[in-house]
């Protein structure tokens, strides 16, 4: 457990938080980060996490139909869903009904490099931390404990941070964080 919490420390301490407000026009480029999607086996058990512990709101939930080249349909289920904007930071997730996709049989007890992290920051994890645990499919890595993250000109940032893997083996760190969030000046 000590060496997760370190391998997660390194990797926050070397990623640079900013406030979560947009940025100002001057600075806005022409890209943005709309999505990402998550390939799951069971779309019932993702939403368990994802929508109804963590209480994200569905925004789009459709069977996809597409010819494949040997005449059947290709079935797939899309459920995107927002926590505070529509348009950014979007969760998709894409269950190939029909053909059905293989797991990825290949899990390593600490996130490797090719593995993503899902940071979920919860201001409300004392609320929702048990309905996470107990979310069907989800595996428990670290309970929330307290992390310390130093600031550049000195003082600290404090995170109740815990880490899961989700029903399909994505990693989830879902944190709340105590301080002002890391800025451009840490």
């Amino acid at each position: 457990m000590k060496l997760l919490t370190a391998i997660f420390t390194l990797f926050v301490v070397s990623v640079s938080y900013t406030n979560a407000e947009p940025v100002p026009d001057d600075q806005r480029i022409p890209v943005d980060f709309r999505r990402s999607t998550l390939l799951v086996n069971n779309m019932q058990s993702s939403l368990a996490l994802y929508h109804e512990a963590l209480g994200m709101t569905v925004v789009y939930d459709q069977m996809l139909e597409t010819p494949m080249d040997n005449g059947e349909m290709r079935k797939r289920r899309l459920v995107l869903l927002r926590a505070n904007d529509n348009f950014i930071g979007v969760l998709g997730l894409l269950q190939y009904i029909y053909p059905a996709k293989p797991q990825r049989v290949e899990r390593f007890d600490t996130p490797v490099p090719g593995d993503p992290i899902f940071v979920i920051n919860a201001k409300n994890l004392d609320e929702v931390w048990p309905k996470v645990a107990a979310s069907p499919g989800v595996e428990v890595k670290s309970i929330p404990e307290m992390v310390i993250y130093p600031r550049k000109g000195g003082g600290n940032i404090k995170v109740m941070q815990s880490m899961v893997r989700d029903p399909d083996g994505y990693w989830l760190e879902i944190n709340k964080i105590l301080d002002a969030p890391a800025s451009s000046r840490d």
